[in-house]
């Protein structure tokens, strides 16, 4: 517990830090001050929303998995299942490579279909973030969540290009429309094919697929929130929404290729390798403290942002448990999680495997799981 006598030392010291920083704030309300002229208003448009969602580690988590079993699940809004798989750390690369073609040398999933399209065959041609264990060391655990991000990846892009559409739809992305796991250029390359398809619907089918992404947390929203509520930027009683510019993108973020898109590229700088949307902020709620959510509009649509934005606005109206948050991203989530029932199912499944592998040696599982795994733990009963 703090002294009285620190506490006041530290509160001296804080006062005299927030003085000396103080211009620190100050340039960031200069910075954001201009968005107040181009706040715009968001008038709701009903349309078709969906999203997809994959299953992230914290839905799938084991009791007890010395192999360390991740499930790979993607599903959408609907409720329609994309992909469901079970990998390890240890998984082979080559073997899960070629799980994704037929015997043909077709492709058999949506990761195979990209690859295809990539004209890679390997994980590792796809991907920087995964490769095979160099020497006796092991391989890093993190490519598996690499490994999930690129299917989700995947099977939007699968949507987009393959599904025949009803009506004009609006895809909701979990996340930004940005990533940094392909290799080379092919992140770019796969958003080039998005767009493609996307053109091609219209002139086909004469329907209008809208792209967007939406970001729980954003460094650059994080940077400007408080200069933003000082300066009274989406302070509204209405649905507003405000067009993010690049310049103000990469003071936020430690590596500006992370806010370099195709509209800002020169000479003088490397190509957009990992941008694929335009930056806004949006309010969906008409309260003047409501949320603010970073939201990516695909690039090639930016000038569609009001439209969008608006169908946006329509599906967060009935926001649950989330309010002013777009349902259809919500009802992805809740698919996707596996939890009481399903969470049991998948956990039986790994000790009947366990069992499986010990044969004669089954029975010191069952006694290993009476175990007390974390005796410590009593302290705080």
């Amino acid at each position: 517990m703090i002294e009285t006598d620190s506490l006041a030392k530290l509160k001296a010291e804080v006062q005299t830090r927030m003085e000396a920083d103080r211009k620190i704030l100050e340039q960031l309300r200069a910075e954001i001050r201009p968005l107040r002229a181009i706040t715009r208003r968001i008038q709701s448009r009903a349309t078709t929303s969906i999203s997809l969602v994959a299953a992230d580690g914290g839905n799938n988590r084991i009791e007890f998995d010395p192999f360390l079993v991740q499930l790979v699940r993607v599903v959408d809004s609907s409720n329609n299942e994309y992909c469901l798989e079970a990998i390890t750390p240890t998984t082979d690369l080559d073997e899960l490579a070629a799980r994704q073609f037929s015997a043909s040398g077709q492709p058999a999933t949506a990761l195979g279909d990209l690859m295809s399209f990539l004209k890679v065959t390997s994980l590792p041609q796809l991907s920087h973030m995964i490769h095979e264990a160099k020497g006796d060391r092991p391989r890093s655990t993190n490519w598996v969540l690499t490994y999930r991000s690129l299917v989700e990846w995947a099977i939007l892009f699968h949507i987009i290009r393959d599904k025949d559409f009803a009506t004009d739809t609006l895809i909701v992305f979990d996340g930004l429309l940005r990533s940094k796991l392909f290799a080379r250029d092919g992140f770019t390359r796969m958003m080039a094919g998005i767009r493609e398809a996307i053109d091609e619907k219209f002139k086909s089918q004469r329907r209008r697929i809208y792209l967007c992404g939406i970001a729980k947390h954003n460094a650059v929203l994080t940077r400007y929130r408080l200069a933003m509520a000082l300066e009274g930027i989406l302070d509204s009683d209405y649905p507003a929404y405000v067009e993010i510019p690049r310049e103000i993108e990469q003071k936020a973020y430690t590596w500006s290729e992370w806010a370099r898109g195709a509209d800002v590229e020169d000479e003088d700088r490397e190509p957009n390798r990992f941008v694929g949307g335009k930056m806004f902020f949006a309010k969906f709620g008409s309260g003047r403290r409501d949320p603010i959510w970073p939201v990516d509009i695909l690039e090639s649509q930016a000038q569609d942002a009001q439209a969008i934005l608006g169908y946006l606005l329509a599906d967060a109206v009935e926001g649950f448990p989330v309010a002013h948050y777009p349902r259809c991203l919500q009802k992805a989530h809740e698919n996707a999680a596996l939890v009481d029932f399903d969470f049991s199912i998948l956990q039986d499944q790994v000790f009947e495997g366990l069992r499986q592998a010990l044969g004669n040696e089954a029975p010191a599982l069952e006694v290993f799981r009476l175990q007390d795994q974390d005796p410590a733990g009593r302290r705080y009963e």
